[in-house]
């Protein structure tokens, strides 16, 4: 790990990273997130196809994710605009949850951590919403990176 926090300059001001001197290689990123429902909006979700009067929830979210990762730069004030070169969000039922699995790539100087998380943060807020008229005892948790390649390490979440 860094001794020092890469978005501080010498004189301990934010900045953006200087990336100028970095190789262009391949990079990747995989974040989960997972929204908690209870057993009635599980049980109503399952009944109707997972849908809600909003529209289809598991399509709806997935639209999001994508469109969230690509705009990473615009919502996070130090991160690299990047020409995302593919952005998949996988979004499942599982017993007591929403699993939504976010995972981008691109060649580029710098990582796509961020989008990863952003995609998978911005489809779990959608979730979120088009299920909360059914409850607001949802729950988003676990929002993590849980791989990434590429750049000057490695590393998987064991």
């Amino acid at each position: 790990m860094a001794d020092k926090l890469t978005h501080l300059n010498e004189h301990d001001r934010p900045t953006m990273v200087d990336v100028s001197n970095k190789e262009v290689t391949r990079r990747s990123a995989i974040a989960e997130a997972e929204v908690r429902i209870p057993g009635h909006v599980e049980q109503a979700l399952r009944d109707s196809g997972h849908r809600t009067s909003k529209g289809p929830i598991f399509d709806t979210a997935v639209i999001a994710g994508v469109m969230a990762a690509k705009r990473t730069h615009e919502l996070i004030p130090f991160c690299h605009p990047l020409g995302i070169e593919n952005c998949t969000v996988e979004v499942t039922a599982v017993p007591g949850a929403i699993a939504i699995r976010c995972e981008v790539t691109v060649t580029h100087k710098t990582g796509v951590e961020m989008e990863a998380l952003t995609g998978a943060s911005v489809a779990a807020l959608t979730v979120y919403d088009m299920c909360k008229a059914l409850s607001h005892e949802l729950e988003i948790t676990n929002l993590r990176l849980v791989a990434k390649a590429g750049g000057r390490r490695d590393f998987t979440r064991t």
